[in-house]
């Protein structure tokens, strides 16, 4: 752009003595003028939708300003300051590029390597680490012992045995139940002693199916890996 600079002093002719050849005002230096007036209006931004050349300038506006004044680029940088206090983190799916660089303020360094954020309260301090991709047991099988059972033999008597009469043979039973036989009374009421052999044992052994998969990242929720830095200062 350039600004329009008058060549021609008018109002000094005025005082020039009459007959002065410099008192008259000629048509070239009416031209001249125009000429340059024409130049500095052409080379001037419209009032409406200007296109600027060069490196214009405007006022800086406030923190926070909220309304249709020209936002310089130093408003810019002081609000994305804003956004990013020391402390944030910024986050990026696809691009490792500092922040430094692609923010233009602050200084950063890489974060949470290997974890994933959680919020603060809970039972959980902003700044804790903890947890562990590797589960301690995950897969594992449980195995019984060896059970055994055994009884011993049982020895008793029995008491007011009857033999059949003359030795015939026939039905014996304990008095107490009753008697049946053939013919005639018995010959004898006698005791006897018993032994029956119940002794017996059981063994159960075995193990349950194993069950679960490898610790390698069993403690991990599904997630997406991404690019954080945290501001410094």
């Amino acid at each position: 752009m350039s600004n329009y600079t008058k060549a021609t002093n008018f109002t000094a002719k005025d005082s020039l003595t009459t007959g002065d050849p410099g008192k008259l005002i000629k048509g070239s230096e009416i031209d001249a003028e125009y000429t340059a007036i024409a130049t500095a209006i052409t080379s001037k931004a419209d009032t409406a939708s200007p296109t600027f050349t060069g490196t214009p300038s405007a006022p800086t506006a406030t923190s926070g300003t909220d309304s249709t004044q020209i936002a310089t680029t130093a408003f810019v940088q002081a609000a994305l300051a804003a956004m990013y206090p020391v402390g944030s983190i910024y986050t990026n799916a696809s691009v490792s590029t500092n922040p430094a660089t692609l923010l233009g303020f602050g200084t950063w360094s890489a974060f949470g390597e290997g974890r994933v954020a959680i919020g603060n309260g809970g039972g959980f301090t902003a700044g804790d680490t903890g947890g562990s991709a590797d589960a301690t047991v995950v897969s594992h099988t449980h195995t019984s012992g060896t059970l055994a059972i055994s009884t011993a033999s049982l020895t008793g008597t029995l008491n007011n045995y009857e033999e059949p009469f003359g030795g015939a043979s026939g039905i014996v039973s304990l008095s107490n139940v009753g008697q049946a036989y053939y013919g005639g009374s018995p010959s004898s009421t006698q005791n006897r002693t018993a032994t029956i052999d119940a002794s017996h044992s059981h063994t159960l052994s075995g193990s349950t199916a194993s069950a679960g998969s490898s610790g390698t990242n069993a403690n991990l929720q599904p997630y997406v890996v991404v690019y954080m830095w945290k501001r410094t200062a």
